[in-house]
């Protein structure tokens, strides 16, 4: 019955979209559309034109071409265009469509039209920057309400929003008002959480929020001993040495290098627990795509060119876990394919290149006893690179 009426309301729009752009085609006397009459539009259209519960494939049709219909009336040549106006010109639609969107995204409505959410997440990722920033004050908060459901589908939904609004608006305006601590606690509130998707969706967010909340904090004068980047990543660590199910494996081993990386040096403050994840990853296949073994291994190599003075002290046991992982992946005859094969060797090898570096050459002396005596031509190749690295 809803796709039904909603069929009828979409025909309704068309045919007075139609005649609008009848009477241009004519040269008639016609004024602007009123922004009132495109926003509501522009939520029906978009309210019903994705597979959800209440619509039909002629309901979605319907809406399709009413979106299109509505972004040629506006003269836009984009749905972009239309929420974000052109360049140059009056702003867009995208303002309208927030303020028809208020009433429904509070904190005691937002559940009672499931579809609010989709509109709101749907037109936020279209508007870009410098068009998001007037807009602020009006997509925070909602972003922030369904990043804190309790259900995962609208945590993701809220922090990929979150990211979004992160990505496009200017750090001195997030800044303003503690906005970026405020979306910092709540990100970090999620690190918690056991699901992957959100786990992933959250680091990401995070890798791009942390250097705009560090340079709050260095204009406010604030000296801290252990910046944002030393917290979340020392409750990364406690999450990641214990962790077993592979999914998370996954999504925590694939961010890790990104935050070594931004410590540089620093990561020193870290190395005891990030020693022992280290070995731990190396020891564990995680399947076919081997994404965790691949993840920590460019994490090593990142920790060696941050920290090389803190590495020769733990060489001998890097080198034990990496010829163990060397000969497990030359042995081990799994699902692994050939080309997964291939870079883990290439990794593991550049992590011994880089060792040996860091190390004047000993990891050259310690695997020259074992070239010799090596009968598997893979691992004599990798031996080898070792060799002759400069």
């Amino acid at each position: 019955a809803v796709a039904e009426r909603a069929e009828r309301v979409g025909a309704a729009f068309l045919l007075l979209l139609q005649k609008l752009e009848d009477a241009r085609s004519q040269q008639s006397p016609v004024g602007p559309i009123p922004k009132r009459v495109l926003g509501h539009a522009f939520i029906f259209a978009v309210t019903h034109k994705e597979e959800r519960p209440w619509t039909t494939a002629r309901s979605r049709a319907v809406a399709q071409e009413l979106l299109e219909r509505l972004v040629r009336t506006a003269g836009c040549g984009s749905v972009e265009e239309f929420l974000q106006g052109k360049e140059g010109d009056e702003e867009g639609a995208f303002g309208e469509v927030m303020g028809l969107l208020k009433q429904e995204l509070t904190k005691d409505t937002w559940k009672r039209n499931p579809a609010s959410k989709d509109v709101f997440s749907w037109s936020l990722l279209r508007v870009s920057r410098p068009w998001l920033c007037p807009h602020l004050e009006r997509v925070l908060p909602p972003a922030l309400l369904l990043s804190d459901d309790f259900q995962e589908e609208n945590k993701v939904l809220g922090v990929r929003c979150l990211h979004h609004i992160v990505l496009n608006v200017p750090g001195a305006d997030l800044c303003q008002f503690n906005r970026a601590q405020v979306v910092f606690h709540a990100l970090y509130n999620h690190l918690y959480s056991r699901e992957a998707p959100l786990i992933q969706a959250v680091l990401l967010c995070l890798l791009d929020l942390l250097p705009v909340l560090e340079r709050c904090q260095r204009r406010q004068g604030q000296a801290r001993s252990t910046s944002p980047w030393d917290q979340v990543l020392q409750l990364l660590l406690t999450h990641m040495e214990p962790e077993h199910r592979l999914a998370l494996r996954r999504v925590y081993a694939g961010t890790l290098p990104a935050f070594v990386s931004r410590l540089s040096i620093l990561i020193v403050r870290h190395m005891k627990r990030l020693e022992r994840v280290i070995l731990g990853y190396l020891e564990v296949s995680d399947g076919p795509g081997e994404e965790a073994r691949l993840g920590i291994l460019q994490t090593l190599q990142c920790t060696i060119e941050h920290a090389w003075p803190r590495i020769p002290c733990r060489l001998p046991v890097l080198l034990k876990a990496l010829l163990r992982l060397l000969w497990d992946v030359h042995s081990e005859r799994g699902p692994t394919p050939e080309p997964v094969r291939a870079a883990l060797l290439h990794e593991a090898t550049q992590c011994l290149i880089l060792l040996d570096r860091c190390c004047q050459g000993q990891v050259k002396v310690l695997l020259a006893g074992l070239h010799s005596s090596c009968e598997e031509k893979r691992l004599q190749e990798c031996f080898r690179k070792v060799q002759e690295s400069t």
